[in-house]
Formats: structure tokens, C-alpha cells, sequence
């Protein structure tokens, strides 16, 4: 079977593993989510649901295995495994338990080291950073690590911007967020300031990799990079006065708390 950048072998594969990567999110996500449901039992009820128990004890079965054994096996078999994308994988699995750790500590008022932050905000484009060394293997061609660098430079741009996006679902959902992990670092009333310093040091790194890039690539990569921000309504730019950076939530629980007695109508007529 042709398995080619060409073929249409490789693109229902490179769809299926986006899909899986997804649902590995997501599920490491919703154990998160079950955490807070526990959370919020305890406070409003006085006790934990023994449904939250469960699903809690089965999702860490899951993430106790050896997550990515099926892609890796796919890989090899087709010959486009790399020592490179092994170590990818491993960081996705590293972001995954640095997320886990760093949302517990937030929703049990623990401490929170910027280092491990900072580590898990470039963790978190594993997956593009795969898909791109996958792209190399299948077009036959020694990785470009300035290239790589560069888009590196520029999934962690569009990673806090995902962020500032979704601040509050992230706080309900207790989710991995920058600016969520900014306010228990810094303190609510700084944490934006802290947060706009982050990304203009971010924005002067790619703008730097940017020029170091061929030019007609620069110009293509930012023509599309634009035509993305209009399609998914975003709002990216070169200064901290362009980007729209949430109020904070400074007591995250009441706001929890507040938001699931606003969608009960029993709590909510009372």
C-alpha cells in the first residue's frame, strides 16, 4: 500500500491521529473535571459521589498504561519511527501528568511553581510538533531545526491565545491555563501584567526567528497565519494592547459555585 505524502493512505492516517491525540486530551481533560465535580459535591453537599469515585479510579487506570504503544507499534511498522518523534511523545505524556499536577494544586490551594508552567505551555503542541517530524519522515527530507524552532515560537503564541480564549470554560472545567496558573503564581492583581511581559517576550522571540527564515516562506506563513486569526475570530497582534486578556477570577471556587446555581433552576428560584 503507497503510504506517501501523496496518498490518500496518509491522510486518513494523519486525520486518525489527530483524533486520537484528541480524545487522549480530552480524556485527561474530563479526569480533571471529575476532580472539580468531587470539589464542588464536597463543598455545596457535604459529601463526594461515589459515581465520581469511579470514574476517577478508571481514567487513572487508563493513563497508567503505555498511552501511545498503538501509534508507536503503526509507526514502526511503516518505517517512519524516529528517535525524534519517540521524545515528542514522551513530552506529550509529560505535559499530560504536568497538567494533572499543576490543576489538583490549584483546586486544593497548593503551591505552584512558574517553572512547571512555563514546561507545560511548550509541552502542549506535542502533537503539531509530531505531525511535523512525521512530514519530514514521509517526504524523505532531514529536518529543518530552525523550522522546527520557529514553529515552536509560534504554537506557544497560539497556545496562550487558545488560552485567553477559553479562561473561564477553563476554570470550570479546571483545565490547564496559562492565565489561571499566572494568578495562583503571581496574585490576581498582577497576574495580567506578568502574563503581558510573557507574551511580548514570546512575540520578540518569533518575530527574531521570523526573519532568519527564507523570505518568501516568511511572507506565505504570515499571509496564512492572518488568514487563520480572521477564521477563527481571534484577536493576535504584536503588542499587549492588541491582545485581549480576560479579567481574572480571583476565587475560583464561588465562581464554580455561582455558575452551577445559575443553571439550576431549583437553586436558582431560592
Amino acid at each position: 500500500m503507497e503510504f506517501g505524502v501523496d496518498s490518500i493512505p496518509f491522510f486518513s492516517f494523519i486525520n486518525n491521529l489527530t483524533v486520537f491525540a484528541q480524545q487522549l486530551d480530552g480524556l485527561n481533560e474530563k479526569m480533571l473535571h471529575v476532580r472539580t465535580n468531587a470539589k464542588s459535591a464536597d463543598t455545596i453537599m457535604g459529601r463526594q459521589f461515589d459515581l465520581e469515585k469511579r470514574c476517577w479510579n478508571k481514567f487513572m487506570e487508563v493513563f497508567k498504561d503505555d498511552l501511545f504503544r498503538p501509534l508507536v507499534l503503526l509507526l514502526e511498522n511503516h518505517g517512519i519511527l524516529t528517535e525524534r518523534i519517540r521524545e515528542e511523545l514522551r513530552y506529550g505524556e509529560e505535559y499530560w501528568a504536568l497538567e494533572r499536577k499543576l490543576c489538583y494544586a490549584l483546586i486544593s490551594n497548593k503551591e505552584i511553581r512558574i517553572q512547571d508552567v512555563m514546561r507545560a505551555i511548550h509541552l502542549k503542541s506535542f502533537d503539531y510538533r509530531v505531525l511535523n517530524l512525521l512530514l519530514y519522515q514521509l517526504r524523505g527530507q532531514k529536518v529543518n531545526d530552525l523550522h522546527m524552532e520557529f514553529l515552536s515560537a509560534s504554537e506557544f503564541l497560539v497556545e496562550v491565545s487558545d488560552d485567553l480564549f477559553d479562561y473561564e470554560d477553563d476554570v470550570l472545567e479546571n483545565s490547564f491555563n496559562i492565565l489561571r496558573m499566572f494568578v495562583s503564581v503571581y496574585g490576581a492583581s498582577v497576574a495580567s501584567t506578568m502574563l503581558a511581559k510573557t507574551i511580548t517576550e514570546a512575540e520578540e522571540r518569533y518575530e527574531h526567528l521570523l526573519t532568519m527564515l527564507d523570505p518568501k516562506l516568511s511572507l506565505n506563513y504570515q499571509r496564512r497565519c492572518e488568514e487563520a486569526t480572521k477564521e477563527g475570530g481571534k484577536k493576535l497582534g504584536n503588542s499587549f494592547g492588541t491582545w485581549n486578556i480576560p479579567s481574572v477570577i480571583a476565587d475560583e471556587d464561588s465562581y464554580r459555585i455561582n455558575f452551577s446555581n445559575s443553571k439550576s433552576p431549583m437553586l436558582s428560584q431560592n
